[in-house]
């Protein structure tokens, strides 16, 4: 990672996959983007995540611009082999990135013309463009629940979950049914809890990550732009014959459209990799949505009352965007941006954002079809200007 004394084109605030992909594609297009990194080192999202984790897309879907996935990472790429590609990939690229500057406010500058970065510290930085790449998966999401703040037992969210060794024999209940909490839910029944239940408020859409060599992912890719209520259609007929009906498990058949979903909550769909065998062994143990906490207590929707050991809650995340720009009109009702991808918000010329969606197709593959989208809008943005500059003067 090189720090070159040229003139900044663009600041790309933070350095995951999106921002890394992004700054690679504006190289390749003889554009200058530095990557602005909050933490000590790239990648930290990923650094924090759960010690099983491994990558639902299969290798050769995952790649950034310019450099494929090793293949000695295996197909299903693990959460520490995502980091070392990460830190080869801006190592290849030569990409410039400044560690430890965490971006507090982005504003547009009194001309016009270019966009101030205010950092934590109180500097500042400017250039012309700016793309903001701090990710869907920013800050963990604690749900509004009556008696939450009051509650004597433990509960851990699920970003600060490492490992099911720590809770050998517990009583354990996991709160939220995306591919976070199923997974979770299994490795805490695989470190041996003494018993693993799963608070479900709307039964998820479960997929089999793989049927032999065919990924998931390649008809997530298929239907990504076929009408979201023929998908809808379709997707139970697919699940019928992938999943096996576990009503008689507590975990009814999802009476909610796939694509729908996916469009309108960001919930894509569960991928199996364990999840199945272990609620028809009853190793997991699906219950009633959580309720409310009552002291040392949990209270479900259905009235049952339990006293867990632990509460592990992964109920999804938030952008976090507001009080980095919300006083730029770039947001929608939920705080997320209005446009991604290769356009700027109306208002907001030489803005762009990656990485605030949960696409069926795969999240790596999309923001590496962003990147080049966000590199051609700015090559061709910049052209413009120089050019109406040159005919000004």
């Amino acid at each position: 990672m090189t720090q070159r004394s040229v003139p900044v084109d663009a600041y790309i605030i933070g350095g995951g996959p999106g921002g890394l992909a992004t700054a690679a594609a504006l190289k390749a297009r003889g554009l200058h983007g530095v990557v602005l990194e909050r933490a000590d080192r790239i990648g930290s999202s990923w650094r924090g995540h759960y010690d099983r984790l491994h990558l639902h897309t299969p290798r050769e879907l995952s790649g950034l611009p310019g450099l494929p996935i090793p293949k000695e990472m295996g197909r299903w790429v693990s959460r520490d082999d995502v980091v070392r590609y990460l830190e080869l990939y801006a190592a290849h690229h030569r990409l410039d990135v400044r560690l430890g500057a965490e971006v507090s406010r982005l504003d547009r500058s009194p001309d016009a013309t270019s966009w101030t970065v205010t950092l934590a510290d109180g500097s500042t930085l400017t250039a012309p463009y700016v793309v903001v790449a701090t990710g869907f998966n920013h800050t963990p999401h604690t749900p509004d629940v009556p008696g939450l703040d009051d509650y004597t037992g433990t509960v851990v969210l699920a970003r600060d979950y490492r490992n099911g060794a720590a809770h050998t024999g517990k009583d354990v209940l996991v709160v939220g049914t995306g591919n976070t909490g199923t997974e979770l839910a299994v490795d805490l029944a695989e470190h041996g809890a003494a018993r693993v239940r799963l608070a479900v408020r709307t039964a998820p859409h479960i997929l089999r990550r793989n049927t032999g060599p065919y990924a998931a992912q390649y008809t997530g890719i298929a239907v990504r732009h076929l009408p979201t209520a023929l998908v809808d259609r379709v997707a139970p007929i697919v699940e019928r014959i992938q999943t096996p009906d576990l009503s008689e498990h507590g975990m009814p058949r999802p009476d909610t459209g796939l694509l729908t979903r996916v469009e309108q909550d960001n919930a894509i769909p569960v991928q199996d990799v364990g999840i199945i065998d272990a609620i028809r062994t009853g190793t997991v143990e699906p219950v009633a949505a959580l309720g409310a906490f009552d002291g040392d207590a949990v209270l479900l929707a259905d009235g049952t009352r339990l006293q867990p050991d632990l509460v592990v809650l992964a109920t999804g995340y938030s952008q976090g965007l507001e009080p980095l720009l919300g006083h730029l009109g770039v947001l929608d009702d939920r705080g997320r941006p209005c446009e991604r991808g290769g356009r700027s918000p109306r208002g907001a010329p030489g803005l762009w954002f990656t990485g605030f969606t949960n696409p069926i197709s795969g999240m790596l593959r999309e923001l590496s079809i962003d990147a080049r989208k966000i590199a051609l809008s700015m090559a061709l943005r910049k052209r413009r200007e120089i050019k109406a500059r040159r005919a000004a003067a």
